[in-house]
């Protein structure tokens, strides 16, 4: 490993911790277990397996994708500072997530792909994980593709990846975090909790992953009482397989399956 990615892995890891810690200390909802229903599949098959496994599979689509593209050669994001590098990074992944986000719940058969990051009844630091490998498929292609394809720096995936999994971590997490002001700008815990809460009035609302902002420019943020109501319940209106190990096959298989969701 480069001394990048030894640093990048230190941190996604601390970050972990300081979330179960930060739960157990200042909890949004109290009461929710630490093992909760779906730890196991959502650590070991999402987190662990799936996340490697992928990993693989679009590295290697973007390798092929970097050899073919010859235009690449007379890209120059390369010669950029590397932080310039990774905030235009950072910034267009995040616009594009949002508008995709909205369309994932808004077409039925996009939403089929990403209805198991909703099906968490109780949203943690881990429930972050949980995505079809489908959806990670499509998001983390677009998201590391033109990285290679501009030439930006090698530390740049590594620097973004790190960024995006703790980020992940944090909106989801159940920690009792106040931003005051900041939650019209960044993302946090008290906005996207609200985006997986199983009450209609929140219903596909809050798609932002980093930056609240998007939310409020166009019409779609949800913020009840500026954080004084709390969300309370979450997950889907039907139950979703939980039962380790299976549960990882049966919730993909779900996708396929001819009858949709509601939320």
């Amino acid at each position: 490993m480069t001394p990048v990615e030894t640093w990048s892995s230190a941190v996604v890891g601390g970050a972990a911790i300081a979330c179960i810690a930060l739960e157990r200390i200042r909890p949004y909802n109290r009461g929710q277990p630490l093992l909760r229903e779906g730890f196991w599949t959502d650590l070991i098959f999402y987190a662990i397996v799936q996340s490697y496994v992928l990993g693989v599979v679009i590295g290697r689509l973007i390798a092929w994708m970097g050899a073919h593209a010859g235009w690449s050669s007379h890209a120059y994001i390369g010669r950029w500072p590397l932080w310039a590098q990774i905030a235009t990074f950072v910034v267009s992944h995040d616009i594009y997530i949002y508008f995709f986000h909205r369309l994932q719940h808004r077409t039925p058969l996009l939403w089929r792909i990403h209805e198991a990051h909703h099906s968490v009844r109780h949203v943690d630091w881990l429930a972050a994980a949980r995505s079809h490998s489908l959806e990670i498929l499509i998001n983390q292609t677009i998201e590391f593709a033109p990285m290679i394809l501009l030439h930006a720096s090698p530390d740049v995936p590594v620097i973004k990846g790190a960024i995006g999994a703790v980020w992940g971590m944090f909106i989801h997490s159940n920690i009792d975090v106040r931003l005051g002001r900041l939650q019209y700008v960044i993302n946090g815990p008290e906005m996207h909790r609200w985006h997986h809460a199983d009450e209609r009035d929140a219903y596909d609302r809050n798609f932002a992953t980093k930056f609240a902002i998007w939310d409020w420019l166009f019409g779609t943020a949800f913020f009840p009482d500026r954080g004084a109501r709390r969300a309370q319940r979450y997950g889907l209106d039907a139950p979703f397989p939980e039962r380790f190990p299976l549960a990882y096959f049966q919730q993909h298989a779900r996708a396929f399956r001819g009858r949709r969701t509601n939320r």
